[in-house]
């Protein structure tokens, strides 16, 4: 109950919210204009015009295109554990969310191909989006693990299949099958070539 000596919280107010506003805003113009034009395609000159400001002025939230895509690509990661529950369940339902996510994926071509180039690039410890793909691939991995031991725990993990094992495999497959698709999108189904891998590790399928 509210009172009137009790403190009511608000959100951040003054010169740091319209910051906080701003960087939201060229974030969402950045995911528009890289998911349509592409890692190479994509301009700061684009973004910046998107949210009506000069690419200076865009450069003083974002150091650098590295530095934004990088930010982009967490946003993204951000949208769709809230749309598609990812961090809502484990297990069974985890696997199914995870699949639903890989379908999505496939409507923003744009986005894949950012998401490969990136992370092959930041294979090299210089390289801005170093540390974050190393934490991505990290959480991801828990992510898989988690969902495969409690299957494990409930008898519905297949026998001999390893958790750890599992989820690394579960990784690197849905990394192979972006890149797969991107080069010939009429014969790779990235979310059916995902579910019939998870169907035959679990018992009773997906």
């Amino acid at each position: 109950m509210v009172t009137d000596q009790t403190p009511v919280r608000r959100g951040p107010r003054g010169p740091y919210a319209k910051s906080r506003r701003t960087r939201q805003s060229i974030l969402d113009s950045a995911l528009t204009v890289f998911g349509e034009s592409g890692f190479r395609s994509g301009s700061l000159r684009g973004v910046a015009e998107q949210v009506g400001m000069s690419e200076a002025g865009l450069l003083h939230h974002f150091s650098s295109k590295s530095a934004l895509l990088a930010a982009v690509l967490e946003r993204r990661d951000e949208q769709t554990r809230a749309q598609f529950g990812w961090d809502d369940g484990g297990g069974r339902g985890a696997l199914r969310a995870t699949v639903d996510l890989v379908e999505h994926t496939a409507s923003t071509p744009g986005v894949v191909e950012l998401f490969c180039t990136l992370s092959a690039e930041a294979t090299t410890p210089s390289h801005p989006a170093h540390a974050w793909f190393t934490e991505r691939y990290a959480t991801t991995t828990a992510f898989f693990r988690a969902a495969f031991e409690e299957l494990s725990a409930r008898g519905e993990l297949r026998e001999g299949v390893e958790p750890a094992a599992a989820s690394r495999a579960v990784v690197a497959l849905m990394d192979g099958l972006q890149i797969q698709w991107l080069l010939d999108r009429d014969s790779v189904d990235m979310a059916a070539d995902l579910r019939a891998h998870l169907s035959g590790l679990v018992v009773g399928g997906l």
